[in-house]
């Protein structure tokens, strides 16, 4: 038998408690501001002051009841690994759901009447102290991981281009918590840039009994679809052994899609394709874009008018520069940009994709792409409807035309509006960096999960990317 997997206590056991001990303080945080500070005293408040205990008997029902809340959502599995922009979403959208039924409680608990504005302030506290020791959990973990101590043997099982792009991706974070013993293949790899850095194994066949042998815990599976007789078998031998299987998914070209069971009168079939959006949750998607797109303009005004000015005294031209884009259902519009490039700069080339250090660009140009600003005036395109904050990035229709005959699902981007930023372009995807193909993946896979929770990590990830590196996002 395998050994026990480790740190499925430590790490868990840590994130009940901070997130128990973070509700208390919330209850009596919001109940000292609202009773015990003159912080609130602009508001026309005549209540009595109810006693403290009150709060805290309340605040042991709330406790359990949240925690069994959270875990619903994977919050206290090992090894999350998780953003903090994505935690934070999870921790409100948590928070929120709680404080509907803390409240729902409450309405029908007449043997006392709690204050309204310390629920109030018990929404702000909980996300704001919950969110504080997910951060503080985060560092202990990774702290951890960074010593070398908590980490899971891992191995990769394959040696094809799947098998490199995995170790490339996952062996350069050691802060996941994973240990790359070796992997194994028909034959070694004879890659040196990849695989060829790890130890390998042996063969498919040899897998199972050095799996328990190495107290291997994660097995990445990258294999062909004509392997899947070793699948089957490696997966029948390790039967009683505690050893996570994860698969990367190559068949069908289905890498990116959201596969699900659905059952028609008893039949069971595999959704392959749903539509990626309902009539309400593009009304929802427009709602937020109108709204944000706002804010954001009243926001940005002065800096348009100075990159406006700046632009015109750099160089000859206009401001702003349109061009033809393939959008929603291939249809095309003028998306709009401050001009970084002289103002002929494709009537010798033709339609190219611009470099990193392109000679037209001009020099207010270069500092624009560098900082993504000359993508703000898109933010008009967002306002009339053309364009989504987030989406996949639009293309001309000459590129259009040459990569859906050689790139798979290249038009299943156009189900949707194009966007600002997208999911391809906060992982690293952008302009020169990673292959289209990879762009393509995870562009469906927006599509096809969206959620407005999503599109605002998205967001999120996209300020703290420009922030924290300075490299252009969009592209």
């Amino acid at each position: 038998m395998g050994q026990p997997r480790r740190n499925d206590l430590l790490i868990p056991t840590l994130g009940v408690v901070f997130d128990a001990v973070a509700i208390e303080a919330a209850f009596l945080v919001s109940y000292f501001i609202r009773f015990d500070t003159t912080l609130l005293r602009f508001l026309p408040l005549q209540e009595d002051i109810p006693p403290l205990d009150a709060y805290v008997y309340g605040s042991l029902v709330v406790i359990p009841v949240w925690l069994l809340l959270f875990n619903t959502q994977n919050m206290y599995s090992a090894r999350r690994n998780v953003a903090m922009s994505n935690e934070l979403f999870v921790t409100v959208k948590l928070v929120t759901l709680g404080m509907l039924i803390v409240m729902s409680g409450a309405f029908f608990y007449r043997a006392f009447s709690y204050s309204r504005v310390v629920f109030g302030l018990l929404w702000i506290t909980s996300i704001a102290f919950i969110f504080l020791g997910r951060y503080l959990l985060c560092r202990i973990e990774r702290s951890l991981y960074a010593r070398g101590k908590e980490l899971r043997n891992a191995v990769i099982v394959g040696s094809n281009e799947t098998a490199h792009r995995i170790y490339d991706m996952l062996h350069n974070h050691p802060l996941l918590g994973y240990k790359f013993v070796g992997y194994f293949a028909k034959t070694p790899s004879t890659d040196n840039a990849s695989l060829g850095n790890v130890t390998y194994l042996g063969t498919l066949d040899e897998a199972p009994a050095k799996i328990s042998a190495e107290r291997i815990e994660f097995v990445l599976i990258a294999l062909d679809h004509n392997d899947h007789d070793h699948l089957l078998k490696l997966v029948h031998s390790c039967e009683g052994v505690n050893v996570e299987f994860m698969m990367v998914p190559e068949i069908l070209e289905l890498m990116a899609s959201q596969m699900r069971v659905v059952e028609i009168e008893g039949i069971p079939f595999i959704q392959l394709k749903s539509v990626p959006m309902t009539t309400w949750g593009r009304i929802l998607k427009r709602s937020f874009d109108i709204i944000a797109t706002s804010l954001l303009l009243i926001l940005f005004s002065p800096l348009l008018l100075v990159i406006a000015v700046a632009i015109k005294l750099d160089s000859k031209g206009p401001t702003l520069f349109s061009q033809e884009r393939v959008g929603i259902d291939g249809k095309q519009f003028h998306i709009l940009k401050f001009r970084s490039m002289n103002a002929d700069a494709e009537t010798q080339t033709g339609p190219v994709w611009a470099r990193e250090n392109d000679p037209r660009k001009t020099r207010v140009g270069k500092f624009l792409r560098h900082t993504s600003l000359d993508e703000l005036p898109q933010l008009i395109n967002v306002l009339r409807g053309d364009m989504s904050l987030v989406g996949p990035r639009p293309e001309r229709l000459f590129f259009v035309e040459q990569f859906r005959q050689h790139v798979p699902k290249y038009l299943d981007r156009h189900r949707v509006k194009a966007g600002m930023t997208g999911w391809a372009q906060v992982n690293g995807l952008r302009g020169p960096y990673g292959s289209l193909e990879e762009r393509i993946k995870y562009d469906i896979y927006y599509i096809e999960n969206w959620s407005l929770w999503f599109d605002m990590r998205i967001l999120l990830k996209t300020i703290r990317a420009i922030f924290s590196s300075g490299h252009p996002l969009p592209q």
